[in-house]
């Protein structure tokens, strides 16, 4: 007892010198709506994958409305074959149900899928689109835009913590009976094994959501819930240099949430629709030079001493020049890595056309299947370890958020 409060005095003035170098961040309550912590929360930026948190919650509304039910089988189609990864990768006319789709979707992050969900929700990509905008305006999203269901680089995609906030309220409030897509470790579809990007699924106390994104521009981004003793908390986190640095400063602010709750509550009001609107931001800018990641022209994360490269097998070589999956993958010449997840045993592999085509049970393949366009071939992604978090604000309170090794 008195060690978790000498810990929890320690992350709390550690707190705020740390968030003051980060990108915008917010904790709070989605019960009620109470702030716990906001830092630059209406700073506009590239909300990535995170944008599929609204693609998800628009296919809960149309199931709820009787528009869809989850065993419905939807097609893939051309355009979702040209979606960069992370994809399912199908042949063009496969079909995937509902159920499906929504798993693809949020463990696996699949920008193809995201494209199936919004043709057959809104007849179109732009009238899912539109359907996006105005739910956003409903919501209160005053400062959020989107252009695309998956969140693939696109310089109007944009949106704020504050508004992210938003979405995820209404998410928990209103369709609690998804809850368990967002909590999935990893999951099957046929033969294709879908892996969670989320760090701090089953390596946080508590940890039960939601979801994760990545683009070169915005950097390593997350949507967390975490529940302890029937409270929930909510955090978000935008603009991290590494899948690592972001599960360790979201699992910080969680842990400060639970620790420092009571007299937050006591001595702050403000809620996420209270706290006044910041009208000395800025427009939306790139941190790309920041990233941690040689294919975004920033650092690449060093490699331990005397490490060498494993030298690969004359029957991989040519499948090195193949770009790595990605979460969110920009346009041609602007390519970024997958988020990196240190806590989840991801080892994701992107399914050639063959692989998905004999794919049983969830998806049904078309009489005739042509290769899909956009199909990449198997990779695999290099798990990345959480070192001492030197500049995270929970440097004691790391331990509570122990992170196994991926898994190859």
């Amino acid at each position: 007892m008195r060690a978790g409060l000498i810990a929890a005095v320690f992350l709390l003035a550690l707190l705020p010198a740390r968030l003051s170098l980060a990108g915008p961040a917010l904790l709070f309550d989605p019960s009620d709506g109470k702030v716990l912590y906001a830092e630059d929360q209406d700073a506009e930026w590239h909300p990535a994958s995170l944008t599929k948190i609204m693609t998800a919650y628009l296919t809960f509304e149309a199931l709820k409305q009787g528009k869809l039910k989850l065993e419905d089988r939807i097609p893939y189609s051309a355009l979702a074959a040209e979606q960069t990864p992370s994809k399912l990768g199908l042949p063009i006319g496969a079909q995937l149900t509902i159920d499906s789709a929504l798993k693809a979707l949020i463990i696996k992050s699949a920008n193809d899928v995201a494209v199936m969900l919004a043709e057959a929700i809104g007849g179109s990509q732009p009238g899912f689109v539109a359907i996006m905008n105005n739910t956003a305006q409903r919501l209160d999203m005053t400062r959020t835009n989107f252009v695309n269901p998956n969140g693939l680089p696109a310089l109007q995609q944009v949106t704020t913590a504050r508004d992210l906030a938003k979405l995820a309220r209404a998410v928990v409030k209103d369709y609690p009976e998804y809850t368990r897509y967002w909590s999935m470790f990893d999951a099957r579809i046929g033969n294709i094994r879908l892996s969670t990007h989320n760090g701090l699924l089953g390596s946080f106390q508590g940890a039960d959501g939601m979801k994760t994104g990545f683009i070169c521009d915005s950097g390593y981004n997350i949507v967390a819930t975490a529940t302890r003793d029937g409270r929930q908390l909510v955090a978000v986190v935008l603009g991290e240099q590494t899948g690592a640095e972001r599960t360790v400063r979201a699992a910080s602010l969680l842990e400060h949430g639970f620790q420092q709750y009571a007299w937050k509550q006591l001595f702050n009001p403000a809620t996420i629709d209270t706290v006044p609107i910041s009208t000395d931001v800025t427009a939306v800018t790139s941190i790309r030079e920041t990233v941690r990641s040689g294919e975004c022209g920033g650092r690449r994360i060093a490699r331990r001493k005397g490490h060498r490269p494993r030298k690969p097998k004359p029957e991989e070589s040519s499948a090195a020049a193949t770009p790595p999956a990605i979460e969110a993958a920009p346009p041609a010449n602007d390519a970024a890595r997958p988020a990196n997840d240190t806590a989840a045993k991801v080892a994701e592999t992107d399914q050639s056309a063959p692989a998905a085509a004999a794919a049983a049970s969830a998806v049904t393949a078309p009489a005739t299947t042509p290769a899909a366009a956009g199909a990449s071939p198997p990779t695999k992604e290099k798990p990345a370890k959480i070192a001492s978090p030197a500049k995270q604000p929970a440097k004691r309170q790391a331990k509570t958020a122990k992170v196994p090794k991926d898994t190859p």
